[in-house]
């Protein structure tokens, strides 16, 4: 079985969105990962905002201990503010500053208290009021989007050294739609977010590492690539995967490569899961485990991604990982068809059904849903 193509993706309003493959994993292609919510969305009944619906999360085999494996939730950087609510030495709590009352109002859902508690410190100059006023408005919560009105307060929070806000400002200048594009800006404020820490913004930033010296900036961008790849950015763990299995910017090392598949398999990095399934059925960098390997897959195919659905097809036909599986095999034949991403193997294995087999495994396609 040949291994499955590379695939960049960023991270885009939530979405997983394509980008162009990685000729051998060179990691040449940019990457970038966007900002995720400063905090999840709740309902505003008295504000009547929408409900942001957050989709649970869907079980994956093998939840074992992983090499910077980390929860969902801990990729979500908050710029919330150092509050002076805090109890002082054990005593009474002191009341909550406004700067804390306004990122109260924002994780309740009440969006436009959030604004009117936000905006007066904002225009004195407060970074973390001035990015929470960014989120706001480009998310469009309580108010009407207006990304032109997060980059000036991104903007402004940036300028004052806040890292979340360097880092959103940042991507709106690669953008180039709300201001105007500016390459070499963007650069350096992502470089400053990376180096305060920021997990995302350190994964972007060794993307521009290599983006700007495609030869040699592989070791640079992989000590930014690891610090977000220990913090449980999947993108960061797949890139460092890469580095560690052709020996790009560190020493080839397939062990270690193996584990940051793994880690980013379990944090849902779909290209991740395809190679970690194909790696485990191969015994590459570890011992073969060809059931746990074809769980891996299967989950990728079941979410509808054409390279899983194919080798699916394939385990099925041939008993790897699986009992071999004649019904089975010949639904996901079709199904890779139908995603333009059969073979001339599976084109033969199909062929050779007789009709009954045929029209079961078209039934059975008509019925799959992904997801």
């Amino acid at each position: 079985m040949t291994a499955a193509p590379e695939q960049a993706c960023r991270r885009d309003g939530g979405h997983r969105v394509p980008r162009p493959a990685l000729a051998a994993a060179m990691l040449a292609a940019a990457m970038f990962a966007a900002p995720p919510a400063l905090v999840p969305a709740r309902a505003l009944a008295a504000e009547k905002t929408a409900e942001k619906t957050v989709a649970a999360p869907t079980k994956r085999p093998d939840r074992g201990a992983a090499h910077g494996a980390r929860a969902p939730s801990d990729r979500t950087a908050e710029a919330k503010p150092a509050g002076k609510g805090r109890s002082d030495g054990g005593g009474a709590a002191s009341s909550p500053s406004k700067s804390d009352m306004a990122y109260g109002a924002f994780q309740r859902g009440y969006y436009l208290t959030a604004v009117q508690l936000a905006e007066p410190l904002a225009n004195i100059g407060d970074p973390a009021a001035q990015t929470l006023l960014g989120e706001i408005y480009s998310r469009g919560l309580g108010v009407k989007r207006d990304m032109k009105e997060a980059a000036r307060w991104y903007e402004a929070a940036a300028k004052a050294g806040n890292a979340e806000a360097q880092f959103r400002y940042a991507m709106i200048l690669l953008a180039g739609t709300a201001v105007k594009q500016d390459e070499a800006q963007a650069r350096d404020l992502m470089k400053a977010a990376a180096d305060a820490g920021l997990p995302l913004a350190e994964y972007n930033f060794g993307q521009m590492l290599i983006e700007s010296s495609p030869a040699g900036g592989f070791a640079d961008a992989a000590s930014y690539f690891e610090k977000a790849a220990n913090a449980g950015v999947p993108e960061a763990q797949y890139a460092m995967s890469q580095l560690y299995a052709n020996g790009k910017g560190v020493a080839q090392n397939l062990d270690a490569a193996r584990s940051f598949l793994h880690a980013a398999a379990l944090n849902g990095f779909d290209i991740a899961q395809i190679e970690y399934g194909i790696w485990l059925i191969n015994g590459k960098g570890g011992p073969a485990k060809p059931e746990e390997g074809f769980l891996f897959l299967r989950h990728a195919a079941e979410l509808g991604n054409p390279i899983a659905v194919n080798r699916v097809a394939h385990l099925y036909k041939d008993g790897i990982g699986t009992a071999p599986d004649v019904a089975q095999a010949a639904k996901w034949a079709v199904l890779a068809k139908r995603m333009k991403n059969s073979d001339a193997v599976l084109d033969d294995f199909f062929r050779g059904l007789d009709a009954d087999a045929q029209k079961s495994a078209l039934e059975a396609a008509n019925r799959f849903r992904s997801g």
